[in-house]
């Protein structure tokens, strides 16, 4: 079993812990015995706040287990009911910054696909026609930069699929970097991918007061150089 990092906070209140993935953390328990996110941010919790027994914390989002950045908990069972459904309903914003092999043909755009989940391999496939099983899923991107044979994109998911971003920077012949599965050369050093969950956009589950969080890009090689920089 690998421990997971002491999670890196970026806001803390009755209702809300958020924090920073790294990337290659699994964001729940899973089949590989890991340590995940989950577990290390209860951990922090009850630490931080000398919680007797089992601290509440609920999950409301995910992010692939080679993705990096912004993750939002719950810490008690009216903020999940609410952030669970300003999630379900999509009036969450969710900001995605990846480093794609090459240059897309257009500098923006906005993507539609029908996505169907292979689930024996934990694999997404584009179809032509709607299946069982199949979902819709939109992506709006743009390119931020272009340098040595790489792009710096941003992208936002209209839709909230499986493996969506990494499927869509397949289809404009720019995989994201390291994303093997998805058509890329080469790994990254840690195996993980160009893909960060640079930013995310809600509202207070009680106070409804509009918050924006925003992660540090990971420090690795891939993500240097870039000239819109950093938080």
């Amino acid at each position: 079993m690998t421990a997971a990092p002491d999670p890196r906070v970026l806001h803390c209140d009755n209702h809300l812990l958020v924090v920073s993935k790294p990337a290659g953390v699994p964001t729940v328990p899973d089949e590989s015995g890991d340590e995940s996110l989950f577990d290390a941010a209860r951990a922090w919790v009850e630490r931080e706040f000398d919680k007797p027994g089992r601290a509440f914390l609920a999950v409301v989002h995910r992010l692939d287990r080679p993705v990096s950045g912004v993750v939002c908990f719950a810490r008690t069972s009216k903020g999940a009911d609410r952030l669970g459904a300003q999630f379900r309903e999509r009036t969450v914003t969710k900001t995605y910054w990846g480093v794609v092999v090459g240059a897309p043909r257009e500098a923006a755009g906005e993507l539609e696909q029908e996505l169907w989940k292979d689930r024996a391999k934990n694999r997404v496939h584009v179809v032509r026609e709607p299946r069982e099983g199949s979902r819709t899923a939109r992506t709006r991107w743009r390119v931020l930069e272009t340098r040595g044979g790489a792009s710096l994109v941003e992208l936002e998911p209209l839709t909230g699929r499986a493996h969506q971003l990494r499927v869509a920077c397949r289809a404009l012949g720019t995989p994201l970097a390291g994303d093997l599965k998805y058509g890329a050369p080469d790994a990254l050093p840690d195996r993980s991918i160009a893909l960060h969950a640079r930013a995310l956009e809600l509202a207070h589950p009680t106070t409804r007061d509009p918050l924006r969080f925003t992660a540090e890009l990971p420090a690795l090689d891939v993500w240097r150089g870039w000239r819109v920089g950093r938080p």
